[in-house]
């Protein structure tokens, strides 16, 4: 798998023993409710950041990126308490997400609308594709995108560690064509991981996995979106800079 939310295993190992199981249905509404914790959230650092309480927006969205991270890897390593963890989760993340998107839509008129826009899209699209089975979640598949995203993982781990001691990977990060190239690579591999979040949520209610794990679903969704909608911010604004 590549989404590293999932376990490959976690459908063959987990069985619903008693109660309801897991459905799509339950799954995408679980989708909605962090969908609006995080919009909400967003929309109050947003406001902050905009009418001049910019310490206050700063700390949130600091505060919201660490507090989401932590409360990620709890998620996936304990995978307990997820109807009380993930909403929290989108919360922060919302925080977090409101105040980078206010960074850029102070530098480059119009990009949050049309990052939204194009996150959006991305999404219909990946869905139309597995949907249609133009692209199948094979293991093969999860393998690649696996590999992918764990190659752009260790890229900005290496890119963070340069930049603590003054510098940084060469054209990457830039607004040069090597940087434009690599942000269109990480947005594909980013929207591609929806496939195997769309899998999850499908393979889960066909194997009839708890209900909690609708939560799991909805969840592991939500980290993929929010990774697309910021690269999506990143690539748009490398962009904006080459006009």
């Amino acid at each position: 798998m590549a989404n590293p939310v999932f376990n490959d295993n976690l459908v063959e190992q987990t069985h619903i023993l008693e109660g309801e199981p897991m459905t799509i249905n339950g799954a995408i509404n679980k989708t909605f409710i962090l969908f609006a914790c995080l919009i909400v959230s967003a929309c109050y650092t947003w406001y902050l950041a905009f009418n001049g309480f910019t310490d206050k927006a700063q700390m949130l969205t600091f505060g919201g990126a660490i507090v989401g991270l932590i409360l990620a890897l709890v998620i996936v390593f304990s995978r307990k308490a997820m109807h009380i963890l993930a909403p929290i989760y989108a919360i922060a993340e919302g925080f977090f997400i409101g105040g980078v998107s206010a960074v850029y839509a102070a530098a480059y008129a119009g990009i949050v609308i049309n990052a939204v826009i194009a996150t959006f899209a991305a999404l219909g699209s990946m869905l139309i594709l597995y949907r249609t089975g133009l692209i199948k979640c094979t293991d093969k598949f999860r393998s690649v995108i696996f590999t992918a995203t764990l190659s752009i993982a260790i890229v900005y781990l290496i890119q963070i560690i340069a930049s603590l001691f003054g510098r940084g990977i060469p054209q990457v990060f830039t607004s040069s064509a090597i940087g434009i190239g690599f942000s269109l690579v990480v947005v594909a591999i980013a929207a591609l991981n929806l496939i195997i979040d769309f899998d999850f949520i499908e393979r889960g209610s066909q194997g009839m996995l708890e209900k909690k794990y609708e939560w799991y679903g909805a969840f592991g969704l939500m980290v993929t979106l929010i990774w697309l909608y910021l690269e999506i911010l990143r690539l748009l604004a490398k962009l904006s800079d080459r006009r």
